[in-house]
């Protein structure tokens, strides 16, 4: 595996198209990224994984999501507003992985708190291209961690 990265987070992929969760995780593999994946089909889901399931502050510190917006229930707006204005998730970072190019949706996810923005392209090729390309970078990226007292 490359990088510490490997060893210490946990995915949450927030997304609801099957074929695009399953495509995303083998190119993440293919990068050589083997973090264990918690994945989510439905917005509400996956709030209630943050805010009503008890989430423990260590697994927040060593959580990163890849948040797609187009979700059925909650969209991914709506997550990535509430994980970046509560206090004992604000430091997780987000990667917005979606369909959307509107510069004015890319805007609004900075401006609501994301980390990075990444467009999936339509074609097949391209898109597993871009996914192996993300895991390379999430081999070197750094999380933040809360001071622990």
């Amino acid at each position: 595996m490359i990088g510490m990265f490997n060893e210490q987070f946990t995915m949450v992929m927030i997304e609801d198209d099957e074929g695009h969760a399953r495509l995303i995780r083998k190119n993440l593999e293919r990068a050589g990224i083997g973090n264990p994946v918690i994945h989510f089909d439905d917005g509400a889901k996956a709030i209630d994984y943050f805010f009503h399931r008890g989430m423990t502050k260590d697994q927040h510190d060593k959580t990163l999501v890849l948040l797609d917006l187009n979700l059925p229930n909650i969209d991914g707006y709506e997550i990535l507003r509430r994980i970046k204005t509560d206090p004992a998730t604000r430091a997780i970072p987000v990667i917005v992985l979606t369909t959307t190019d509107n510069p004015r949706e890319i805007d609004r996810c900075y401006e609501l708190g994301c980390n990075v923005y990444i467009t999936k392209p339509v074609e097949y090729d391209s898109f597993s291209d871009a996914i192996r390309k993300l895991g390379l970078m999430l081999a070197v990226v750094k999380v933040p961690h809360s001071a622990k007292g």
